[in-house]
């Protein structure tokens, strides 16, 4: 094969490496609420901002298609999937659950070492919440809840909390744009910090579901208010 017929195949490798780049940044956006639940993708925006052509842009976008975090409708262009609130409270329904368990399997298996890297997971999100650096603080708090679970040692937990945790990520990051949450959740935290350090953790389990049910609580009120609006809007142009 000539030099000149690998050329192409060599800059589809570049595209498909900044295509996966861009899925990536996108896909945070996404799960952490700069890209919130139906909104639409303007392509020309997106191109511009990552200073990048249609085609890795469309690459990266097929890519989330895939994953259920996109939609795309022909002549229509891609938006952001909406959010299934039934699944969502079915999610954290079970959720709430695998905390305590994993509460009542962390009070008697825990390590030092582990709740040493807890520790310095949870002061690193205490200084992310002073300097208001609310994606940081989102992004170690659930690296947090994923870390206590494990110290359950239990692979089988692990796998299921993790997999049920990525559906619901996206709409944890609800949440974290109300400041009174925001707070609320540190002060949780404080709390489970507190529980985990106690003789033989005997209020871990309760404590664990308590910050999960009212996670979910707000989640969903702000996705309900959310999803309300517009429909109020249309309701009142047509009573126009």
């Amino acid at each position: 094969m000539s030099v000149t017929q690998a050329l192409p195949k060599t800059a589809r490798l570049r595209t498909l490496g900044m295509s996966a780049e861009i899925a990536a940044r996108l896909r945070t956006m996404i799960q952490e609420g700069e890209l919130p639940p139906g909104v639409r993708i303007d392509e020309k925006a997106f191109c511009e901002a990552f200073d990048v052509s249609k085609t890795p842009l469309r690459e990266a976008l097929k890519v989330l298609v895939s994953e259920g975090l996109v939609l795309h409708r022909q002549y229509i262009g891609y938006r952001v999937a909406p959010l299934d609130l039934g699944e969502l409270r079915e999610t954290f329904e079970t959720l709430h659950g695998l905390e305590a368990h994993a509460g009542e399997l962390v009070a008697r298996r825990m390590s030092d070492a582990a709740l040493a890297k807890i520790e310095r997971k949870h002061q690193a999100m205490i200084d992310a919440h002073a300097a208001s650096r609310r994606t940081d603080y989102f992004r170690i708090n659930q690296e947090i809840h994923q870390l206590i679970v494990d110290s359950a040692d239990n692979a089988v937990l692990s796998g299921i909390y993790a997999t049920l945790m990525s559906k619901v990520h996206r709409a944890r990051g609800a949440a974290n744009t109300d400041m009174l949450r925001w707070q609320e959740s540190h002060e949780e935290h404080e709390a489970i910090m507190a529980a985990l350090r106690e003789a033989g953790r005997p209020r871990l389990p309760q404590i664990l579901r308590e910050h999960s049910e009212n996670t979910a609580k707000e989640v969903l009120r702000v996705l309900e208010q959310t999803l309300a609006e517009p429909a109020a809007r249309v309701a009142g142009a047509r009573g126009r």
